[in-house]
């Protein structure tokens, strides 16, 4: 019908399934109303959990019609022990209940204890990995430093080894400059030698060089026609044109004075 909404819409605009308008006739009780409350997301459509409701509201009202009537007192002694027995009946389903829902939680608790598990082992390998990081690098310094110290040792043995008897040497100059990578030529930074520190050693440093009045002296001690330079324009070797080109046989005349020099 127009009412009806299909089952192959959008999941956006999906509504609630139309239910019509009806009637009930006086005397009659339908069974799809004791299903009022299960509404469409809410029950509907119905799975295996909701068949066994339905399953227990047609055996209670199968069992409400097969109640004696309470117009003897065998009947109301009878009637009240069925009472009892589905009333025994009844708590034993709500326990069963309750221990299916125990279970589901324990069941997410569970889950959720791993998931808690899982995430503090991330954290601590996250941290015993920075740990060992940081332990490596220091060992590393470590180790680099000890090797440094380890040259420093082996040179300053090598120098006493030089000079085992503990004899003074006098200063060879010869020598120091017939070495090119002695002392002389190339001084260790070590010993306290930084060559980028005088590098303004060798730099001219002149008053009428350096400062705006010196040059302005300079340049009254020169000579006018010093300062007043006079360039004559080289004369062509080869005849040119009025228009300044120069004619094909000056080029070849030129090229042959080239070769033969």
């Amino acid at each position: 019908t127009l009412g009806t909404q299909t089952d192959y819409r959008d999941g956006e605009a999906q509504t609630d399934p139309y239910s019509p308008e009806y009637i009930v006739r006086s005397g009659s009780v339908p069974e799809i109303l004791t299903l009022a409350t299960l509404t469409w997301g809410r029950g509907l459509p119905a799975g295996q959990a909701e068949m066994e409701i339905i399953d227990r509201i047609r055996e209670k009202r199968a069992w409400e019609a097969a109640l004696p009537p309470m117009d003897s007192p065998s009947n109301v002694t009878k009637r009240l022990k069925m009472m009892e027995a589905m009333e025994r009946k009844e708590w034993a389903y709500r326990e069963e209940e309750i221990d299916k829902l125990q279970k589901v939680k324990l069941e997410v608790f569970k889950k959720l204890l791993q998931r808690r598990e899982e995430n503090q082992d991330e954290l601590d390998a996250t941290r015993l990995y920075s740990h060992w990081q940081n332990h490596q690098k220091a060992k590393e310094e470590k180790i680099r430093k000890i090797q440094h110290d380890c040259a420093l040792m082996l040179r300053k043995v090598i120098a006493k080894r030089k000079n085992w008897m503990g004899k003074l040497e006098r200063r060879d100059i010869i020598k120091e400059y017939k070495d090119f990578s002695s002392q002389t030529y190339a001084p260790l930074s070590r010993i306290g030698f930084f060559p980028d520190n005088i590098s303004g050693y060798c730099a001219v440093k002149n008053f009428y060089l350096n400062t705006f009045a010196g040059l302005c002296e300079l340049e009254k001690s020169v000579q006018h026609s010093l300062s007043q330079l006079k360039i004559k324009a080289p004369k062509p070797k080869c005849t040119i044109t009025e228009t300044g080109y120069i004619r094909k046989s000056g080029r070849l005349d030129a090229v042959l004075a080239q070769v033969h020099q």
